[in-house]
């Protein structure tokens, strides 16, 4: 399978407008007008920034409708419109399936020069107090990837492989390189902080979700923290949708609610009486109630592009000693688990390496044994390891968990009866999801931290969970051998090599367990049927629904005759 770095190398990909086809027609003749009401993926977790210097993982996410990108999803190639990508990843986009957004196109001119070339005619919106309307630019970009590279609060080394970026011209674009690196289109061309965000916003406080403003589909007309985000149509904006031979100026919709919903019972009543349209998020237990509540929703079902696992900090004793890893492993029945927690909907593995990841991922079956016995049940063989660690007693931990998550306080609760039969006790702290992250982000998260973690992608999830100074690091992992097999991954350019490499690499740190590896859920994500252009897509990009969103439409009509 070609990356997207080796299609551009070769010069094969060009940027094109998504075209629906025929599967979009089934769904009726697109509609302008309505609003779009949401419980996204983080439906409990207010925004958390707004200017993408501050390096926050929901950024695309909430400031995404304005701070567009150089590359997104081309849903043309999704399963609705006949295509074989369900667009549900946070953060992998497959090489067959990337289209230019700002870009139009670009080219190799060298081993370490890309040039690309971005549309004409893009436009930034008037914001009073901000900014006058005015063309997007080459020097945009250049201003936004230089902010992010002098940015405090930047990820170690995230864009180190960058010499300079340049305008060769208005609508041109040159990236020269200190050295190749394999994640460099994720990095800072569709990523998490890929953001293109104009100087007159930063200069006017780019924090200040008042003062966001960018390129985008919808524009953010107000915010409440912890009830609301809610954005309206751009009404210059510059992308189209083709469908059924007929040119669509984008977005459909006027007006996009994002709710902020902690309770997870206000969720399903919202949804149940057609008060949000789409929910993306719905617990595994809650499904079938919901089927028999309101048997016109329809449904979505995919793997949880999230690991799930309890990080044990290996700069603190007993979880130095790998013994002791293995042990807390052993300790946790992951059956049981699926059953109770999750009604069934889950798979015992399926991190860090996600089933999706063909080519990269390896099931549990071919893993070796010793990996295969971690996951395996074994209270015996987890106290005579603690014993042999020298805790015959076992001993008593701090554990954090995000309070928003309610799977989560279900899920502590079990696995603390497991660590009580071999002795460990675990003191159980639940935390406000701010407070969790930034427990994790300093570094001074307990010993024991149960979270979930998004998979990104296949090269990112081994290197930010796994090497030194990575944010998303919560073990603390430090072993400098393995660092370097990072380095060279990330420096290699055929993607084969890459494979073999990330599988020897993904199997030597499930044996050597600095987290306890706990199942994978099933996604469940239901809608309306008046939602039109839809079938569960949630990211075409990272943490970025916004090209799907824009291509929805609402069937008035129906949803005045369903009484809602």
């Amino acid at each position: 399978m070609k990356t997207f770095s080796s299609c551009l190398h070769a010069g094969a990909l060009a940027a094109a407008i998504a075209v629906a086809p025929a599967a979009a027609l089934a769904q009726g003749k697109p509609q302008y007008g309505g609003e779009l009401r949401l419980g996204t993926v983080y439906v409990g977790i207010s925004a958390l920034s707004w200017d993408p210097a501050d390096y926050n993982w929901k950024i695309n996410h909430d400031a995404g409708a304005e701070y567009e990108v150089l590359w997104a999803g081309d849903l043309s190639k999704s399963v609705k419109n006949g295509g074989k990508h369900r667009f549900v990843a946070d953060a992998w986009l497959p090489s067959d399936a990337i289209r230019g957004e700002l870009a139009e196109s670009w080219k190799w001119t060298d081993p370490l020069t890309l040039e690309i070339k971005l549309r004409k005619g893009v436009m930034y919106p008037e914001k009073p107090g901000v900014m006058k309307s005015r063309e997007f630019v080459a020097d945009d970009v250049v201003y936004a990837v230089e902010r992010q590279q002098k940015s405090p609060k930047k990820i170690p080394e995230y864009l180190d492989h960058i010499a300079k970026v340049t305008a060769k011209d208005k609508h041109t674009v040159v990236f020269n390189f200190k050295h190749y690196n394999a994640e460099w289109d994720y990095r800072w061309g569709w990523g998490y902080y890929s953001a293109i965000v104009p100087k007159e916003v930063v200069e006017a406080g780019a924090s200040n979700w008042k003062n966001v403003n960018g390129t985008g589909p919808f524009l953010l007309q107000d915010f409440q923290a912890g009830n609301s985000n809610t954005y309206v149509k751009n009404p210059i904006y510059w992308d189209k949708e083709k469908i059924g031979g007929q040119e669509y100026k984008l977005p459909f919709v006027d007006k996009v609610t994002y709710r902020t919903i902690k309770d997870e019972a206000t969720r399903y009543s919202l949804l149940r009486t057609g008060k949000l349209d789409i929910l993306e998020v719905i617990r595994a237990s809650e499904v079938e109630d919901l089927k028999k509540q309101a048997p016109q929703l329809k449904w979505s079902r995919t793997l949880a592009m999230a690991g799930t696992y309890m990080a044990m900090r290996v700069d603190t004793k007993p979880f130095d000693d790998i013994r002791v890893r293995q042990a807390m492993n052993m300790a946790v029945d992951r059956q049981a688990i699926i059953k109770s927690i999750y009604s069934g909907h889950a798979e015992v593995f399926g991190f860090p390496m996600h089933p999706d990841y063909v080519g990269y991922f390896e099931p549990l079956s071919a893993m070796p044994k010793a990996v295969q016995d971690l996951f395996t049940y074994n209270p015996t063989k987890a106290k005579q390891l603690l014993a042999e660690a020298g805790y015959p007693n076992g001993f008593t931990f701090k554990v954090q968990y995000n309070s928003v998550n309610g799977t989560h306080a279900d899920l502590v609760q079990m696995l603390a009866a497991y660590y009580d039969k071999i002795g460990v006790k675990l003191e159980i702290q639940p935390m406000e999801y701010p407070a969790f992250l930034s427990a994790m982000t300093t570094r001074t998260n307990a010993p024991l931290y149960l979270m979930d973690n998004g998979h990104t992608n296949p090269t990112t999830s081994i290197r930010k969970n796994f090497v030194k100074g990575q944010v998303w690091n919560p073990s603390q992992w430090d072993d400098p051998a393995f660092e370097r097999r990072m380095n060279e991954v990330l420096a290699e350019r055929d993607e084969g090599k890459r494979q073999i490499a990330l599988k020897v690499m993904t199997r030597e740190i499930l044996e050597k367990a600095p987290y306890v590896w706990l199942p994978t859920p099933y996604n469940h994500v239901a809608w309306w049927p008046w939602v039109k252009n839809y079938d569960g897509e949630l990211r075409a990009g990272a943490v970025r629904p916004w090209p799907i969103y824009s291509r929805i439409w609402i069937d008035q009509e129906m949803k005045k005759k369903m009484g809602k």
